[in-house]
C-alpha cells in the first residue's frame, strides 16, 4: 500500500513514517506540506492511502480531502487531528474522508485504523 502523509508540522511526518515503517507492504511514497500539496502530489504519486491533517495553512485538510474524492473516488483518506475525533468525524465523512485519528494517540491507532480502513470500499459508510 502507498500512502501519502500530508503535515506541515515536519515532527509530525517524520513520527508517522517512523510508525508506518514497521509495517510490511505499507510504502510512503510521498509528504506534503498542506492541502494543495497533497492534491498535486496525488495526483503525481497516485497513492493508495492519503493521511491529511485537518489545520494546514492555505487549503486545509478537509477542503483537500472533497476535491481528492471527486478526482480519485477509491483512494482511502483518514484524517489526522487535535481535534476530538468524536466531534470531527460527521465534517470528515461529509468531505469523502473514511475516518480520523487524534494526532495525541497516533503511536497506539494509527495502524489500526488504517488497517480498518484498508479492506473498505471508498466511502462505504463504514467509518472507524
Amino acid at each position: 500500500m502507498r500512502i501519502l502523509i500530508a503535515d506541515d508540522n515536519d515532527a509530525v511526518r517524520r513520527g508517522v513514517v517512523g510508525i508506518l515503517s514497521s509495517e510490511t507492504g505499507w510504502q510512503v511514497c510521498g509528504e506534503a506540506r498542506d492541502g494543495a500539496e497533497a492534491l498535486q502530489k496525488a495526483r503525481e504519486l497516485l497513492p493508495d492511502l492519503i493521511l491529511l491533517d485537518v489545520s494546514m495553512p492555505g487549503m486545509n485538510g478537509l477542503e483537500a480531502a472533497r476535491l481528492l474524492r471527486q478526482e480519485m473516488p477509491e483512494v482511502k483518506i483518514l484524517v489526522i487531528s487535535q481535534h476530538d475525533p468524536i466531534h470531527l468525524l460527521p465534517r470528515v465523512v461529509e468531505a469523502g474522508g473514511n475516518g480520523c485519528v487524534d494526532k495525541s494517540r497516533l503511536g497506539t491507532d494509527l495502524v489500526a485504523s488504517i488497517k480498518s480502513i484498508e479492506v473498505l470500499p471508498a466511502l462505504s459508510g463504514e467509518i472507524y
